[in-house]
């Protein structure tokens, strides 16, 4: 896949999955905004983009709760580089807890980060998308996004509603030009994954040992972790997808944890 030219914004893209989403973009050679609560790290990232290829990325600052913020974000990439051709919306968290005890502030928090932060990011892009005629909105769901787990209530919720979203948006867009496509990846080692694993052993008295080969990949062909390059493979595949015939789908890379 080719992305030559394409203008791309990458939320929560200063590490993990949204990092090597980024350098892949740029590899295919995209300019890509790296939007990042840590205004530190986005740079960092953009940085050692730019080493390899001059002027392929930019960091920006982005609280993706924040509306005034996304909406800053989004308008200081279209006023460096005229638009935005594709979002990833990637920006998430992860707390677990059994739902009695799941404080609500949690629960809001969870919610907001990734259902907030998607409705946001697309609200202010999908503009200079219908301006254009063409775009792409891709929301990074999960194996969650169609089955369930204890002691993420939170989590759970807010992948499926982004399955949700992303249906509504492809009818919204598509007479536009704008598709929107899902990615839910199984696990995948990351920080998020990582501190999961003392909790959830805690949780379930159970070693961390047993979390990861029978909570986390007990369900997988192979007892593999699926790896960020994996997804971010699949972002590129939807980024620079030929025509909008492939919308409002979701494709799950979990090793064979989930088939549909």
């Amino acid at each position: 896949m080719d992305l030559s030219g394409k203008i791309t914004l990458v939320t929560g893209a200063a590490s993990g999955i949204g990092l090597a989403i980024a350098q892949r973009y740029a590899s295919a050679g995209a300019k890509v905004a790296i939007a990042d609560l840590k205004m530190d790290a986005a740079e960092a990232a953009a940085a050692a983009i730019n080493a390899e290829r001059p002027g392929a990325a930019m960091a920006v600052a982005m609280d993706v709760t924040d509306e005034d913020q996304v909406n800053a974000g989004v308008a200081a990439v279209v006023a460096a580089w005229g638009t935005v051709d594709v979002l990833v919306s990637n920006a998430g968290i992860q707390i677990v807890n059994p739902i009695e005890q799941f404080a609500f502030a949690d629960w809001k928090k969870m919610l907001a980060i990734h259902l907030d932060g998607a409705f946001l990011t697309t609200k202010a892009v999908i503009p200079h998308m219908y301006a254009q005629g063409s775009g792409a909105i891709l929301y990074m769901g999960s194996v969650h996004s169609t089955l369930a787990s204890p002691l993420k209530s939170a989590y759970v919720t807010a992948k499926h509603g982004l399955m949700g979203l992303a249906r509504t948006v492809a009818n919204e867009g598509g007479p536009k030009g704008v598709r929107t496509n899902v990615i839910c990846p199984g696990f995948v080692r990351t920080p998020l994954v990582d501190k999961q694993i003392p909790e959830q052993a805690k949780e379930l008295g159970i070693s961390e040992e047993d979390v990861v080969k029978k909570v986390m990949l007990g369900q997988t062909v192979d007892g593999e972790f699926t790896t960020v390059d994996d997804v971010a493979e699949l972002a590129l595949f939807f980024a620079g997808f030929p025509s909008n015939a492939l919308t409002g789908q979701s494709l799950v890379a979990s090793h064979g944890w989930s088939m549909r």
